[in-house]
């Protein structure tokens, strides 16, 4: 017996002649103009947890592809004594669901708890990539590093691996010699756990760290739901069920807030903004390492000594006339107690 599954954004073919179904008959969608027009203008389906990638027999076979042990142990939860106990648990979760062969594994399940990303079809390609380079661009690689596993599964040694690949300065207390990595660790943490909840998994390609000398670009396949502006004030996720389940486990902060913390300890380490890029494809993140204040560009000062109050002015100026900030005090407020908000405020 063959499921054919129901069509998302593209037609469902058989020897290069797509169908579709009208009433209670199968007809060739050559005939229907209309209706092919309505599916190539479907947006793809974002739900994680109803597309099957793994037929299992019997719940046995389930745990041995997903990491069981993992589900309950981040979510402070008693490991069940059986099999069945388990399989009911990840079944209420939608990250297994019950099938005519006995279980399916969902995308859900498996991007989360796969032992080996390896054993479900096209998940491989969303397996993690690291990548260290020696200097500031790409053309010498020192190492690389893919991580196969669910990303709840391999998510913490993931984090310890990136941070133990980046930058790092000595600083004597009265007792020891303390280091202290370039970035901060909770913006390296929150950011990599944003890339991975918010990606497009129907845009090919796979979550990315690249290490620079310079700086650090983390970025995922697809383009964000809103404004890289408001990334700091609003929320919106194409993977909720994926977000709820990492927030829950602890891999990040509740819904918006993650970012704020990124920002305040990227302010706090005195590191320039950081800075957004978005293509067709994909949407990168990138932090940069520590500058004076000589080797910043216009878009990257944060803070300055009050000595430099000419200079702030001027970057006020700056940041009204491209539309960035805008008054947000009573018109004839004293000049130096005048108060800017974001544009958007």
């Amino acid at each position: 017996m063959y499921k054919i599954p129901a069509a998302s954004s593209r037609p469902v073919t058989f020897l290069n002649t797509a169908y579709i179904r009208v009433g209670s008959l199968t007809k060739k969608l050559l005939g229907y103009p209309e209706k092919e027009a309505k599916l190539w203008r479907r947006e793809p389906g974002n739900s994680l947890n109803k597309t099957v990638v793994k037929e299992c027999k019997t719940a046995g076979d389930v745990v041995k592809y997903l990491s069981a042990e993992t589900y309950f142990d981040k979510l402070h939860l008693p490991l069940p004594q059986t099999t069945d106990g388990i399989v009911e648990r990840l079944l209420s979760e939608k990250l297994i669901c019950k099938t005519e062969l006995g279980y399916g594994i969902t995308e859900l399940g498996a991007i989360l708890l796969a032992k080996d990303l390896r054993d479900f079809d096209n998940l491989h390609r969303k397996a993690v990539r690291i990548i260290v380079y020696k200097g500031k661009n790409k053309i010498e690689t020192i190492r690389e590093q893919s991580f196969e596993q669910g990303y709840a599964v391999c998510f913490s040694q993931m984090v310890d691996w990136v941070n133990g690949q980046l930058p790092a300065n000595e600083e004597i207390g009265q007792a020891e010699r303390i280091e202290v990595r370039m970035y901060p660790p909770i913006a390296i943490c929150e950011i990599m756990a944003n890339m991975l909840i918010h990606q497009d998994f129907s845009v090919l390609g796979f979550p990315m760290i690249e290490i620079y000398s310079d700086r650090v670009e983390i970025s995922s396949p697809g383009q964000p739901l809103i404004s890289t502006d408001r990334f700091i004030d609003e929320y919106q996720s194409r993977n909720e069920d994926l977000a709820d389940i990492m927030r829950r486990m602890g891999f990040c902060e509740e819904k918006g807030s993650g970012m704020d913390k990124a920002l305040s300890a990227i302010e706090k380490y005195k590191l320039p903004a950081i800075k957004y890029r978005v293509s067709e494809i994909r949407t990168s993140i990138i932090l940069t390492e520590y500058k004076t204040w000589a080797q910043t560009t216009k878009e990257e000062r944060l803070q300055v000594k009050d000595s430099n109050y000419p200079a702030i002015s001027q970057l006020i100026k700056e940041a009204i006339r491209v539309g960035l900030i805008k008054v947000g005090t009573p018109e004839g407020t004293n000049r130096r107690d005048i108060g800017y908000i974001p544009i958007w405020g």
